[in-house]
């Protein structure tokens, strides 16, 4: 048994994951998108990862980044690895990729920098 508080909406629904011989099931969820993100969770989670990204033309800049999908959660490390090392150089419009798929996602500005 495992408990979760759902993350997809505002309601933040009190989630209890129970395994059986049918498989998961789970009980608190308001709505099938909760049921959905429990599974999920249970089975494979997934996370979006922000962080930072220095450019290299500008002095004492860096620029937001987040990943273009979620990522296995086991990944976000080894992620944050690659973002850490890695340069841009301006100009960066919001939505450039900045490292093309790490771990099946994009990095991607989430800002723009002149």
């Amino acid at each position: 048994m495992r408990n979760l508080t759902c993350i997809i909406c505002p309601k933040g629904c009190s989630l209890t994951v129970e395994e059986s011989a049918e498989g998961l099931s789970v009980v608190g969820n308001i709505c099938p998108r909760g049921k959905k993100y429990a599974i999920e969770e249970c089975t494979h989670p997934v996370r979006t990862v922000t962080s930072f990204i220095r450019v290299e033309n500008r002095e004492d800049t860096m620029v937001s980044v987040k990943t273009s999908a979620p990522i296995p959660k086991e990944s976000m490390f080894e992620a944050m690895e690659k973002i850490r090392a890695a340069k841009a150089n301006a100009p960066i419009a919001i939505g450039d990729v900045l490292l093309a798929d790490v771990f099946g996602a994009d990095i991607i500005a989430t800002k723009s920098i002149d």
